[in-house]
């Protein structure tokens, strides 16, 4: 029989080699193995809009802390306004293009943590409490943390809390409000030295209420897509007049309000009615081990 050519001995050890060099290039696939990070989650990305919103306000967080340290207050307290103008309006644009994620919820904590934690602290302590030692920069810690703790207790109980209120002081809130008295205080020629007192007041009674209980009213009720009467319209041209006249001024007085409006809706709820409170301790419902019974019971 005729012997073919390309099937020579010459030929037959090239073929074993390269075969045997495609093969060791090639991944072997273990059925018994399951991949540290699935593929989808690998080729997963973010959403542009949303958190380019969200980098914004860090970044207006981050410029506060430069500003504090070259003892430029009230920009510092400016930018803080606006970081917090910012972070209201990308939860917002996420929600309205549907572009919500798990990374975008995670991100906007660790903005909010610079934005209306760290930086509030530094700047009221730059500003007014440097000079006190010890009480000064404990001032600042318990508003640090407070703010760690708010944003903490959101995240977790975000599905179990009713939407209408918020628990604890919002920690935007408090940063406007330790915000807006740098600023008021310096458009009015005053020094931080002269109101060191109330500015450590101030300071531990946000830090404080973002860890409280007590319910502030979260405006998530409101509808923007509904039609309202034109006196609405009417109050909000108002409002914004109102607010251009003296900015300093008319924004610490709108976030002070807000801040003390909870303690005053709680204190009217408790004088009105003293036995609604739950008591300190209840019995359980259920015998342990019951299937109703909850895991955090």
């Amino acid at each position: 029989m005729p012997r073919d050519i390309g099937a020579g001995p010459s030929q037959r050890p090239h073929t074993l080699e390269s075969n045997f060099r495609t093969n060791r290039s090639r991944p072997v696939a273990h059925p018994d193995r399951t991949p540290l990070i699935p593929l989808e989650k690998r080729r997963r990305g973010i959403y542009i809009l949303p958190n380019l919103f969200t980098t914004a306000a860090l970044f207006a967080g981050f410029f506060a802390v430069v500003q504090a340290m070259n003892q430029r207050f009230e920009m510092a307290a400016v930018a803080i306004f606006v970081a917090m103008v910012l972070d209201g309006l990308d939860g917002r644009i996420a929600r309205l293009t549907h572009t919500q994620s798990e990374f975008g919820a995670q991100y906007d904590s660790m903005s909010d943590m610079v934005s209306f934690g760290v930086a509030p602290a530094l700047v009221m302590y730059e500003w007014a409490l440097k000079d006190m030692g010890k009480l000064g920069w404990v001032a600042a810690f318990i508003y640090c943390a407070g703010a760690a703790l708010r944003l903490a207790r959101f995240n977790t109980n975000i599905e179990v809390v009713d939407k209408r209120y918020f628990q604890g002081l919002p920690s935007p809130a408090a940063a406007a409000l330790v915000a807006g008295m740098v600023w008021v205080v310096i458009d009015n020629g005053i020094t931080g030295d002269d109101v060191r007192g109330y500015a450590w007041l101030l300071t531990v009674f946000a830090g404080l209420s973002m860890i409280s209980n007590v319910l502030f009213w979260s405006g998530k009720s409101i509808n923007l897509r509904k039609s309202v009467p034109f006196i609405v319209v009417i109050a909000l041209v108002m409002a914004f007049a109102l607010i251009s006249s003296y900015p300093p001024g008319v924004l610490f007085a709108l976030f002070l309000a807000y801040a003390v409006s909870g303690y005053v809706v709680w204190l009217w709820k408790w004088k009105k009615n003293p036995a609604a409170n739950p008591p300190a301790a209840t019995p359980p419902t259920t015998p342990p081990g019951s299937p109703d019974e909850g895991p955090g019971a």
